[in-house]
């Protein structure tokens, strides 16, 4: 049992508060001793100038490491010196210590990158995978990385705990990048737009970010969408005579910048408009016997494609065989449609 670790996860040493504290500058080394447990035990805790820590407690009765605090033994007093000790391992850590979100340096490292490039905090979403951090694009709420710490039991046979981030790639990419050292299929996530890098220095920074800038710009490419317009309850034929912004119906994930297909109902049965979404999420509440609105997004046209013919048949051979709602297309699709 590691108390040194585990305590001291996720924080980074610093030096210029040791010796205020009370450590002992012995050649490359600082060294704090303190007794507990009426004088019967006394803590020595070491931090090389790497800021890795180490300790151990003596039994001053014995003149001897006590070792039982290291082993899965319980019972009253083991537990008290167990604890005793840990309590004096979290002071040092409050006072001589900052905190970092990731245990890992490679692991903050990134971080720091992804704070400066893209002005993103990690999320920490779940109590009960509290390392578990994701990062979002901010204008369309979509993930682009998420960095977790697990056993690395779960990516191959080896073992001990690892940081890794998920990132999400193109599937051919992903393929060619399986093949090297370092990448895994991804942990706890779709396994074709998804992979697992690990963060223990395996891989150079400039590697991983290259992947994370992939990642980002994949994430941040609109999505596009084929949505409804009935002709018999609103005059959608007319509505971009007087303005090229109108507000419509938002009953799917649509996003800001996401391009918008308006297919016009029978007796036109074609797409007509290309739109992109200005703005989402519009609180609007309405409500008649056709229609139910408690959302509405601004969009704002772009092209008219009346004389396109992108009619239902030509459609139906791309694949979509039916238009009853908003329904995001294919790159394929998208390709025949520009």
């Amino acid at each position: 049992m590691n108390i040194e670790n585990e305590v001291f996860k996720r924080t980074n040493v610093n030096f210029k508060e040791l010796e205020k504290y009370g450590f002992k500058k012995n050649k490359d080394n600082y060294v704090f001793e303190k007794q507990f447990l009426n004088n019967d035990f006394k803590a020595i805790i070491t931090i090389d100038n790497k800021g890795i820590i180490s300790g151990k407690v003596i039994d001053l009765q014995l003149g001897e490491e006590y070792t039982n605090i290291r082993t899965e033994m319980s019972g009253e007093f083991i537990n008290k010196v167990r604890e005793l000790y840990k309590s004096i391992l979290e002071d040092i850590r409050k006072n001589c210590c900052e905190t970092n979100y990731f245990i890992s340096n490679q692991a903050n490292r990134i971080n720091k990158y992804i704070k400066e490039k893209y002005n993103n905090e990690p999320e920490f979403l779940w109590k009960k995978f509290p390392g578990y951090g994701v990062y979002r694009n901010e204008d369309n709420n979509k993930w682009y990385g998420i960095i977790m710490n697990l056993d690395l039991s779960k990516l191959d046979n080896g073992t001990g705990e690892v940081e890794i981030i998920n990132v999400k790639l193109d599937e051919n990419k992903i393929q060619e990048l399986l093949k090297q050292k370092g990448f895994y299929k991804a942990y706890h996530m779709n396994k074709t737009d998804w992979v697992s890098i690990i963060l223990n220095d395996t891989l150079k920074d400039e590697v991983i970010i290259s992947l994370i800038n992939d990642s980002y710009d994949l994430v941040n490419k609109p999505e596009e969408w084929i949505v409804p317009a009935n002709p018999k309850y609103y005059d959608v034929i007319n509505c971009f005579n007087d303005t090229d912004e109108i507000i419509w119906k938002q009953s799917s994930d649509v996003h800001s910048n996401d391009i918008i297909y308006l297919y016009v109902a029978d007796p036109y049965s074609k797409i007509m408009y290309k739109c992109k979404a200005k703005e989402v999420n519009i609180p609007y509440e309405y409500k008649d016997k056709n229609v139910s609105m408690s959302h509405v997004m601004k969009i704002k046209l772009l092209k008219r494609l009346e004389n396109k013919n992108y009619t239902f048949e030509y459609l139906n051979k791309l694949g979509i065989k039916a238009i009853r709602g908003p329904r995001k297309i294919t790159k394929e699709v998208s390709e025949k449609l520009n």
